[in-house]
């Protein structure tokens, strides 16, 4: 049964507000996703990847993007992303999902859940310059794109600290001639450009919907092309 607008209205608000008062979570070791990688590279030595593909890694924004063969219709994408995971974790398991498959560009997005569990920006940014280094050592022609951690409506008390790890990520990118930072939220944000569009989301106001989807595709396509 569909309940009348103000019930529905009422509930939205009563989800959203357990959302942002909920303590923050413990962060897992890296190895707490052996499995997820396990079954993310099963098929790697029967059937690898293509060469000078597009390497998709990071958190579930990534993992939840089940549209990239159709949204990059052109490009061949490779999904490695692992629902939950910060980004300290892509550093740790770069050598199994992301350098064996030589891609010619990465996109990266991961840093919303390192700062949900209480790492500081200073954290965050410094294990992107560990991913870029890491990369760069392994694959030095290999461009990288980092997406900008979004500003998410149920995220909303640590979205200063999301601005913060944002920029210093922008400026380390900044020294890297291979290095892009694509900052995707004021395409995000309502008039004003202070509000996250919660429309974009899904109940969860965490996790992207298709209209949210196509708007980093179309912001991104124009970086994919070889």
């Amino acid at each position: 049964m569909k309940l009348p607008a103000r019930p529905r209205l009422l509930v939205f608000t009563l989800t959203l507000l357990a959302t942002l008062l909920a303590p923050a979570p413990t962060a897992a070791a890296p190895v707490s996703w052996a499995n997820d990688i396990d079954q993310l590279t099963a098929v790697d030595a029967t059937k690898p990847p293509a060469p000078d593909g597009v390497v998709f890694v990071g958190s579930s924004s990534i993992r939840r993007w089940t549209t990239l063969a159709e949204d990059f219709p052109a490009v061949a994408t490779i999904n490695r992303g692992f629902g939950g995971s910060e980004l300290a974790d892509s550093v740790f398991y770069a050598e199994r999902i992301v350098i064996p498959y030589h891609p010619r560009l990465v996109v990266l997005f991961a840093g919303t859940n390192d700062l949900w569990a209480g790492k500081t920006p200073e954290t965050v940014a410094a294990d992107f310059t560990t991913f870029r280094t890491k990369l760069h050592a392994a694959l030095p022609e290999t461009k990288l794109i980092y997406i900008a951690i979004t500003l998410a409506p149920s995220r909303a008390r640590i979205h200063e600290q999301m601005r913060t790890a944002n920029r210093l990520i922008a400026a380390d990118c900044a020294t890297a001639p291979r290095c892009r930072f694509l900052d995707i939220n004021p395409s995000m944000l309502g008039p004003g450009g202070g509000t996250p569009r919660s429309e974009l989301f899904v109940a969860d106001q965490l996790h992207l919907n298709p209209a949210g989807y196509a708007i980093w595709t179309k912001v991104l396509a124009p970086y994919l092309k070889p």
